[in-house]
């Protein structure tokens, strides 16, 4: 790691006279820290070991008289002083970065962006939108998680978060990304075996294809108990994808999202005028993550790429 002590200076530009005479080496390990929410991910990004990040944080910590990092369930989240501390700690990185680089370098993204969303927005919004971006700046990588749940209060680790529904967060910022509609389907092998539902009654009698009920986190997403509740379940996973398939295998009628069932032509929409769920996606990013150059573009690519998705999302391109 840079020790150079020409950085403290950038300290004095951004942070009180108490900040500015810490260690930048310091500064940057706590900033590793604050973007992976773990000691252990931290050191490897950092080729260091758990202890020397533990020992960085604990000098950190003595130098500002106050702690920078407080435990959560998720890992570790910032304290206001180390928020304050993270500010500096990317004024230093950005002058390390810049150090050297010229002309097309310095417009170059890199580093880890971590990001977590639904299996569906993950793999048909998400990945064309990174990949499109990566073209440009081939040295920025993102990590995906894939995960159907509310926003978290403590996001250690996480730069941007995907969900459905308008969430309720603390020191962060939410951005409604668009919307999506949910429709009824079922494969034509098993229309032809059970027969078309020509109403909701008729479709009530047959078997359903979603969540499991009792492991479902998002609210929004509980539309199939109240518009059919008397429909038996069938084939139940916390995956869409799974979704997809079993009801192309004829495992009953799934709830699915459009932008994906309507890319399958052996899948056919049932009732679209009676049974349409929309739903918003939300985008929601930590701040000292927005102000990293990589995260926001990622962001920016998300949104446009939800955007220019608005036909597939609302189930009309296939019309």
């Amino acid at each position: 790691m840079t020790t150079c002590a020409h950085f403290v200076c950038i300290l004095a530009d951004v942070l009180e006279p108490a900040v500015t005479s810490a260690n930048p080496d310091d500064l940057l390990v706590l900033l590793a820290v604050s973007r992976t929410g773990r000691f252990t991910s931290a050191a490897d990004s950092l080729g260091l070991n758990h202890t020397t990040v533990s020992r960085r944080i604990a000098a950190l910590e003595t130098t500002l008289s106050g702690r920078v990092l407080s435990r959560t369930v998720g890992g570790w989240e910032l304290t206001e002083l180390g928020r304050r501390a993270v500010r500096a700690a990317e004024e230093v990185e950005a002058a390390i970065a810049g150090l050297g680089a010229t002309g097309e370098d310095a417009r170059q993204l890199s580093g880890v962006v971590r990001m977590s969303a639904t299996d569906g927005f993950s793999a048909y919004i998400a990945t064309p939108a990174i990949t499109a971006l990566q073209r440009q700046h081939p040295h920025l990588s993102v990590e995906i998680l894939t995960v159907t749940r509310r926003a978290m209060q403590h996001r250690s680790g996480l730069d941007i978060e995907v969900v459905v529904g308008a969430p309720q967060v603390h020191r962060a910022e939410a951005v409604k990304l668009g919307e999506y509609v949910l429709g009824m389907y079922a494969s034509r092998d098993y229309l032809d075996h059970f027969g078309t539902p020509a109403d909701a009654a008729e479709l009530m009698t047959h078997p359903l294809v979603y969540f499991v009920d009792s492991m479902l986190q998002v609210d929004d997403l509980d539309a199939p108990r109240r518009l059919v509740p008397t429909m038996r379940d069938s084939i139940s996973s916390t995956n869409v994808f799974v979704h997809v398939e079993a009801t192309r295998a004829g495992s009953g009628i799934g709830f699915l999202p459009c932008f994906m069932a309507d890319r399958h032509p052996d899948l056919v929409r049932l009732l679209p005028d009676q049974f349409a769920e929309q739903l918003p996606y939300w985008m929601v990013l930590r701040s000292e993550s927005l102000r990293q150059p990589a995260v926001a573009a990622v962001a920016d690519a998300l949104r446009d790429r939800t955007v220019a998705s608005e036909a597939e999302l609302l189930g009309l391109a296939s019309r």
